[in-house]
């Protein structure tokens, strides 16, 4: 079976957020970037079903040249291929970044490549949009699942699992099909120093999608207001006991 897996470029989790000057972009000076992590268990989960039933494994990321490094950590932990659809650094919204994966999985089947199982993330770690593997599924007519934490291939369909009140719900989509997986599903595997050498070695497919007139434009970015909090320094040894005593009272933690 042929599984194609559609990653993001995310800002690594931890790291310090800082704007350009002109709050177009992101300061990368101070800002790693990764792979989303929905989308490296959606990586994981697409290696372990090649392992168990045989097939090829695709990585596909929309983004600016510089994602060509997620798609290297992707072919480094045992995807044999990676497209990268190629922007100018805009940013594509959830309906602009599905048309163009949907137009990709098109060229790949009319050049004789199909898949038969489409991963994606849940949502990315950035905007967890929760939309663009759905659309997906829905321009290509394909039955698609979403939420899932647990996945097997039996009979020509895809049976997933989500978790929901008090137990599972269980899905069987036949193949072809979209699924979105959530972080927990697996543990990714790490890339090994063989993986990563021989990564370099692997060549990536780039295309430059079409932009779309009507997707939504940026105008700016701005960061979330940091919330404040002050201290008040009581006073020094025993003179401070009268007024947290008072303090204590007001909240509430002492009697009257």
């Amino acid at each position: 079976m042929n599984i194609l897996v559609c990653i993001k470029r995310v800002p690594a989790t931890g790291g310090k957020v800082t704007l350009t000057p002109d709050a177009q972009e992101l300061d990368t000076r101070y800002l790693g970037f990764t792979i989303s992590p929905h989308e490296e268990c959606a990586l994981e989960e697409a290696l372990r079903l090649v392992e168990a039933h045989g097939g090829s494994t695709t990585a596909l990321t929309l983004g600016p040249a510089d994602a060509t490094e997620q798609l290297r950590d992707a072919l480094a932990m045992g995807i044999d291929r990676g497209i990268l659809l190629e922007t100018d650094g805009r940013e594509w919204d959830p309906a602009a970044t599905a048309t163009a994966i949907v137009d990709a999985v098109r060229t790949q089947a009319a050049a004789g490549m199909t898949f038969d199982l489409l991963l994606f993330g849940n949502e990315a770690a950035d905007t967890s949009g929760y939309q663009v593997g759905i659309r997906v599924a829905h321009a290509l007519g394909l039955p698609c699942v979403s939420g899932v934490k647990a996945l097997e291939i039996a009979d020509g369909a895809a049976i997933a699992r989500r978790e929901a009140s008090g137990g599972w719900e269980v899905f069987s989509a036949p193949l072809p099909a979209v699924v979105t997986v959530k972080e927990g599903i697996n543990l990714p595997r790490y890339p090994s120093m063989q993986g990563r050498l021989r990564a370099r070695k692997k060549e990536i497919t780039q295309i430059q999608p079409q932009w779309p007139g009507n997707a939504l434009e940026k105008i700016r970015f701005k960061l979330p207001e940091k919330k404040r909090s002050q201290a008040e320094i009581l006073g020094k040894g025993p003179e401070s006991a009268a007024k947290m005593v008072e303090l204590f009272k007001k909240l509430g933690v002492l009697g009257s």
